[in-house]
């Protein structure tokens, strides 16, 4: 897991690239590549976002809608993070780039996520009934729980997914939080009776340890909000 602005970080998936959906214009990506005015480009990524979320909205083709949530599997997260990457959280481009990202990063550490899950959600709250998931999800649960946020944003109500999104994260970040103070409890207590100079040494690592851990934590929260405030925008008709 690596940490980034928005909580998570997914990397290109490096696959061959088939033939883009039909659902972003290749002359927008083209464009970009060859670098336009940020304002142009701005306004390329709200439109861009509109129209997609509109098409599937508005579609009853279910191969469609799959093609749109495996965007990212098919074609790499570049073809996205040119079009939306930039966008600030609190518009339509911006929180789909970060549904999209949540999507892929939930799908590539399935059994790591379960695992947070567990110690985040020991016992089912409202988070997991807003969610969807139980308290001993496995990764399968997770994986499904991705696609199943991602498609409920483009073909549910959009602030619905949000908090869904919202509750998810955040309840992530409290496993992390849970982790990191479990593996510094022994360390803690070790110091407090002295230690070798390795003892000390293997203290400091698992301080580390937990600083990155916290940090991912912070990290998520913060994209948990996002997707509050997004979910809070939408219901008022202001996210755009």
């Amino acid at each position: 897991m690596q940490s980034s602005r928005s909580g998570f970080l997914a990397s290109p998936s490096g696959s061959a690239r088939p033939a883009r959906p039909a659902q972003l214009d290749p002359a927008i990506l083209d464009h970009l590549g060859g670098g336009l005015d940020p304002e142009v480009i701005s306004e390329m990524s709200h439109a861009s976002a509109a129209a997609l979320l509109d098409r599937v909205h508005h579609t009853e083709d279910p191969q469609i809608v799959r093609r749109v949530i495996t965007l990212v599997d098919t074609e790499g997260v570049d073809i996205i993070a040119q079009l939306w990457s930039n966008a600030e959280p609190d518009s339509l481009p911006g929180i789909l780039w970060r549904l999209y990202l949540l999507r892929t990063w939930m799908q590539r550490n399935r059994e790591q996520i379960a695992r947070l899950w567990r110690l985040g959600e020991p016992v089912a709250t409202t988070a997991s009934a807003i969610v969807g998931v139980d308290e001993t999800p496995d990764a399968e649960d997770i994986a499904r729980t991705a696609d199943s946020i991602l498609s409920g944003a483009f073909t549910g109500d959009f602030a619905v997914a949000l908090d869904r999104a919202s509750a998810f994260t955040d309840v992530i970040a409290n496993g992390l939080r849970v982790q990191a103070h479990r593996i510094t409890a022994p360390q803690k207590d070790a110091a407090a009776h002295g230690g070798t100079q390795g003892a000390q040494e293997a203290s400091h690592d698992v301080q580390t340890r937990a600083a990155r851990l916290m940090h991912t934590a912070a990290n998520l929260l913060t994209t948990s909000r996002d997707f509050h405030e997004g979910a809070h925008l939408w219901r008022r008709g202001r996210l755009e």
